[in-house]
């Protein structure tokens, strides 16, 4: 393993291959990730804010091999939000905790209020911010993406807003 070399939390370092781990809760369904993690970012588009009932979720990705439901497998249910993706929530007590779409193949996006404790990097950006509510005030410096940055390209082919 090697280190990662960024600092984390409360001064505590992860390397490649260490756990993270959270659940849902009712504590029914629980997860694992294996850093390193892909990216974390807040998002802000509609689909995202309806799911979740929040100004935004703040989403750390893994790829589909450094990922594994831990517990509650069979309670776990997928709601397709849209075409090219859905959205895994616990049946029990309705906790939605994962996104996964066939335009990020190979990925499943966790929230990151559903881990337990830290991750390896702090988030990055604010994504589809032109999507973002007036009522809450960010008060970070970090970049602000719209839905035609280069980065979010491959989203594009996902509605702007979920349908009624």
């Amino acid at each position: 393993m090697t280190a990662r070399g960024s600092v984390i939390g409360y001064g505590a370092t992860m390397k490649d291959g260490d756990p993270i781990v959270g659940g849902c809760l009712c504590g029914s369904v629980r997860f694992e990730g294996r850093v390193p993690s892909l990216f974390c970012a807040h998002c802000h588009c509609q689909w995202c804010r309806r799911a979740h009932g929040a100004a935004f979720v703040t989403w750390v990705g893994f790829r589909d091999a450094a990922f594994r439901i831990t517990k509650g497998t069979d309670l776990v249910r997928w709601y397709a939000s849209s075409n090219e993706s859905e959205r895994g929530f616990c049946t029990t007590c309705g906790t939605t905790m994962f996104y996964r779409s066939k335009v990020a193949a190979g990925e499943i996006h966790v929230t990151l209020a559903s881990v337990d404790g830290e991750v390896d990097r702090a988030p990055k950006a604010h994504l589809f911010w032109a999507d973002h509510v007036s009522w809450f005030t960010v008060g970070d410096d970090l970049p602000k993406v719209d839905r035609d940055h280069p980065a979010l390209q491959k989203f594009q082919v996902i509605p702007n807003r979920p349908t009624s």
